[in-house]
């Protein structure tokens, strides 16, 4: 069809540059994020298969007496959802955007329309999407060990809002370290971060089993608010914790923030 036929039906087909709507940008990069992440052998290994194996072997182990009525799978079971949430929002995230900023790959995102927010989104729900499988892996593996969980209904509301302010807390501090820091020091301080918090974070043993003098400072560290808030609401029946609650709003609201304003792109 000529231009001038075109016109005269009423056609036009000037093009209309600009960026796509921000939702549908954060979208794509966060179904791209899903394929890389499921590629990965070894952050699959990091965030599903040790959290697993923990869970099975120290179900087995009677290590620390935890008091009538609790079972280790009882104990455990929650420790190690926040376990998970720390390793695909943290440990897992800050590696593999530590190493794609080392090699370029947000140097090119940098020049889309796609703005820090935006990549911080999708980056979130990536793994808030990652999570949902690992939850219900684990809770059926929990389930076949012998878990009988103690939740009230309010558990249905109040586990997922912990779990997503755990897993914003966690990016934020992921993005924040993958963004400021070199590749090899991020690869080497989100797993020291890891063993440390495994250790000191109530996964495996009870906080309670701690000095007195470093108990509150470890309940207020992301891994400890988040599980012992899973615990108390998973084990024990217990509402919305409200001290673990705004522990977990704070570190989330700093950490976000932090990485917005200091991420590098190169």
């Amino acid at each position: 069809m000529s231009a001038a036929p075109a016109e005269a039906a009423g056609l036009r087909f000037a093009p209309r540059p600009g960026a796509a709507p921000a939702r549908r940008m954060i979208a794509a990069q966060a179904l791209q994020e899903i394929r890389q992440l499921v590629r990965n052998g070894e952050q699959l290994t990091l965030t599903l298969i040790i959290p697993l194996l923990l869970l099975t072997a120290f179900s087995l182990e009677n290590l620390v007496n935890l008091g009538a009525g609790m079972t280790r799978v009882d104990f455990l079971t929650p420790g190690v959802i926040a376990l998970a949430v720390m390793s695909t929002a943290f440990t897992s995230q800050a590696i593999a955007t530590g190493f794609e900023r080392r090699y370029g790959v947000l140097k090119r995102l940098g020049a889309e329309p796609l703005s820090r927010g935006g990549l911080i989104a999708a980056k979130t729900a990536c793994v808030v999407v990652v999570e949902l499988l690992q939850a219900v892996i684990i809770m059926g593996v929990a389930l076949a060990l012998g878990w009988s969980p103690d939740a009230s209904p309010a558990a249905i509301v109040t586990v997922p809002l912990l779990v997503l302010l755990g897993t914003a807390a966690f990016s934020g501090f992921a993005l924040l370290m993958a963004g400021t820091l070199r590749a090899e020091a991020t690869l080497a301080g989100a797993n020291l971060i890891y063993v440390v918090l495994l250790g000191v974070g109530g996964v495996v043993f009870p906080l309670s089993k701690f000095p007195a003098s470093v108990r509150p400072v470890l309940e207020l560290l992301p891994t400890g608010a988040l599980s012992t808030a899973l615990r108390d609401v998973l084990a024990r029946g217990a509402g919305l914790p409200l001290a673990e609650t705004v522990a977990l709003a704070v570190w989330a609201v700093a950490g976000i923030a932090l990485a917005t304003r200091l991420f590098r792109w190169e």
